[in-house]
C-alpha cells in the first residue's frame, strides 16, 4: 500500500468514527431554489470545521417531505448512519395540506422516540404558518412542537424562521422558501439550541 493510499484509507477511518448528526427535513433544509453548498445544512457543515468540532453531517431532507414521510425513513436511516444528534425539521407540509394536527403530533412524537431509543439527543425545529387557517389550527400547529419537546425531554427551537419570516427580502419569489441570505440566520437560529449537545 502506497503512503497516498495509507493516508486516505486512515481519513477514511477517522471520518467513520466521527460522531453524526442526521438532518431530518423537507425543503427549508433541502436546499430548495438554492445553489448546492448554500443552504444552512451545508453552512452547519462549514461552522463545525471552522469550530474544528469533528462532527459528519448527513442531510436526509427531501422537499415536500411530511412527518408521516419522516417516520416512515426513520428507522433505515438511524440504522445505516447512527447519529448522536438527530435534527428534525417537518410539520411545514403537513400543515400546509391541511392535514389533521393529531396525526402530525402523533408522527413528530414517535420520530422524536424512535430517535432517542437509538440513543441520539434531538433538536426539535418548530414552526409557524400563515394566519390564514383559521386562528385555533394556526395556534395548536406552534404549540404542538412545544408539547412534544416538552413531554419527550428533547431541546426545542420555538421557530426555525425566526428573523427571517417577516422579511420579504429574505426569501425567494415564492414567498415560502428562504433565500440564500437568509440561510445564516436559520443556521445561527438551529445553532444556539445546537451547540449545549454537541458537548
Amino acid at each position: 500500500m502506497s503512503l497516498c493510499q495509507a493516508t486516505l484509507v486512515q481519513a477514511e477511518n477517522n471520518s467513520s468514527k466521527s460522531p453524526k448528526i442526521l438532518v431530518l427535513g423537507d425543503s427549508l433544509s433541502a436546499e430548495y431554489g438554492l445553489a448546492r453548498g448554500t443552504g444552512w445544512v451545508a453552512l452547519l457543515e462549514k461552522k463545525l470545521q471552522a469550530e474544528k468540532l469533528s462532527w459528519q453531517i448527513v442531510n436526509a431532507s427531501i422537499s415536500g417531505e411530511t412527518t408521516a414521510g419522516g417516520q416512515a425513513r426513520l428507522t433505515q436511516l438511524l440504522k445505516v448512519h447512527q447519529p448522536q444528534i438527530v435534527i428534525i425539521e417537518l410539520g411545514a407540509n403537513d400543515a400546509l395540506r391541511g392535514l389533521q394536527l393529531p396525526a402530525t403530533e402523533k408522527n413528530l412524537r414517535s420520530m422524536v422516540q424512535s430517535s432517542k431509543k437509538s440513543g441520539a439527543q434531538v433538536l426539535l425545529l418548530g414552526m409557524r404558518i400563515p394566519p390564514n387557517y383559521g386562528q385555533a389550527y394556526t395556534k395548536k400547529f406552534f404549540e404542538l412542537f412545544g408539547h412534544v419537546a416538552s413531554s419527550e425531554q428533547v431541546s426545542h427551537l420555538p421557530f426555525f424562521l425566526e428573523k427571517v419570516a417577516q422579511q420579504i427580502e429574505l426569501f425567494q419569489a415564492d414567498r415560502i422558501h428562504p433565500n440564500e441570505k437568509a440561510q445564516s440566520i436559520l443556521l445561527d437560529n438551529v445553532w444556539s439550541r445546537l451547540f449545549p449537545l454537541l458537548r
